[in-house]
């Protein structure tokens, strides 16, 4: 039933499409502390969390009512019928990860990395507890663990941490009598409004656009590897865990760090300016003041993976990935995806920090390499994958190309968009636009 857990994943990356919509433009429009006051910034926080809530509910009763659909998609046919119940309450992980990501973006964003902290700390202590009490070795008698209970514990921790990040947050800023939004003297209000929702909208929508077209050809190729049997899409799924535990999980955070102080610096550089659009020439000092925190975090990325990346290719994929799935077969295939790409997942680490330099300042060039990426390389490949016959014998050699292909075509895409970047910002041809 391995492979019947991998839903939950899949249903968080459809969930991706809104968290990295309008949350996104956190880092650019709530992150200029420099030409918006404290009480401003809370309230565009407070529209950005209850605007997303509100999406994520709606997406998580549309996924109860197609869940039977989503299970012909993404579930091998061998435990699909067993697996209806699990997805129906996978389903509601939508609403818990838009809440949560609103929260952390939003609060990032705001110089409160203690509500994330706060987030993680609160799911990780209910999760080891509930996990003791009724899916462990030592669960209470009487209780049968089950692969539905673990989805509920899941639901639980996520659901509950989401909304303790909420009324920490809001007691925080805004309650406590000392907070941050009762010292600043302007009379902005703080609840959510609908001119707030226009101004995250706008570059919103552009990241929203970027993350479907994205996802969309990742949740193709997906469906292609269930079609390839349930051992090579429970390897899919083990590998997609090791992956996201080790590289992804440890990049995104620095990433967070990137375009909060990104945010910060762009903030800063564009608030003398005046007017809707308008054009303005940089030095190389002001270059290096927006873009240092990337090849900060670059240099701290190559000191963690690298050695991380060896040590699991010549030591720990095979035993890890047998430890997950308790099969030496998956265990075989996984190690072998992991040796095949996992230096790809170097470039990953590099190219995810200088595309926050744009995602920080430039949408709609993020957006522009983002689609260089996808249509030059991942879509004729998908396509590639879709009309050759594979079998799961020769099924990863073009998935390994299309996967890890694309981590370093993106790392080479990127460096041409922030150096074109920076040199238009310093002929004084780079728009600067008013958010």
């Amino acid at each position: 039933m391995v492979v019947t857990t991998d839903s939950y994943t899949y249903i968080g990356v459809v969930a991706e499409v809104l968290n990295e919509g309008l949350p996104r433009a956190a880092y650019l429009v709530i992150g200029d502390d420099a030409s918006r006051s404290f009480r401003e910034r809370v309230q565009l926080t407070h529209t950005l969390i209850l605007f997303q809530t509100i999406l994520g509910l709606i997406m998580s009763f549309a996924f109860v009512g197609g869940a039977s659909t989503f299970a012909k998609g993404f579930v091998p046919v061998e435990v699909r019928a067993a697996s209806l119940t699990y997805v129906r309450i996978a389903a509601f992980s939508t609403l818990s990860s838009a809440v949560e990501y609103a929260v952390s973006t939003s609060t990032r964003a705001l110089d409160r990395p203690d509500v994330p902290l706060i987030i993680s700390s609160t799911k990780f202590a209910i999760n080891i507890i509930l996990d003791l009490i009724i899916i462990s070795k030592f669960h209470v008698g009487g209780v049968k663990p089950t692969v539905n209970m673990q989805a509920a514990i899941q639901l639980a921790c996520n659901l509950t941490s989401a909304f303790a990040g909420v009324v920490y947050f809001v007691y925080a800023t805004s309650i406590k009598e000392n907070s941050a939004a009762r010292v600043d003297t302007s009379d902005v209000s703080l609840k959510p409004t609908f001119t707030a929702l226009k101004i995250l909208f706008k570059p919103g929508f552009i990241f929203f656009w970027e993350s479907a077209i994205r996802n969309a050809l990742y949740l193709w190729l997906v469906h292609g590897i269930i079609t390839m049997g349930s051992d090579y899409a429970t390897a899919w799924g083990v590998f997609t865990t090791i992956r996201w535990g080790l590289v992804m999980v440890p990049v995104q955070a620095l990433e967070a760090t990137t375009l909060t102080f990104v945010g910060h610096s762009w903030g800063r550089f564009c608030a003398p300016l005046s007017g809707e659009t308008t054009t303005h020439r940089a030095s190389w000092r002001q270059i290096w003041t927006i873009t240092r925190w990337a090849l900060y975090s670059i240099a701290i990325a190559t000191v963690v993976e690298v050695p991380l990346c060896l040590l699991m290719s010549f030591l720990g994929a095979r035993p890890f990935a047998h430890y997950l799935s308790g099969s030496d077969e998956v265990a075989r295939i996984t190690a072998h995806m992991w040796r095949t790409i996992d230096w790809c997942y170097i470039f990953y680490a590099l190219s995810t920090q200088l595309a926050a330099i744009l995602m920080a300042t430039r949408p709609k060039w993020y957006l522009y390499q983002s689609l260089a990426s996808n249509l030059l390389y991942v879509l004729p490949w998908a396509i590639v994958c879709q009309v050759a016959k594979l079998n799961p014998r020769d099924a990863w050699t073009y998935h390994s190309l299309v996967f890890g292909g694309s981590l370093v075509f993106s790392f080479f895409d990127i460096i041409i968009f922030d150096g074109y970047w920076a040199w238009r910002l310093m002929r004084r041809k780079a728009r600067v636009e008013a958010w």
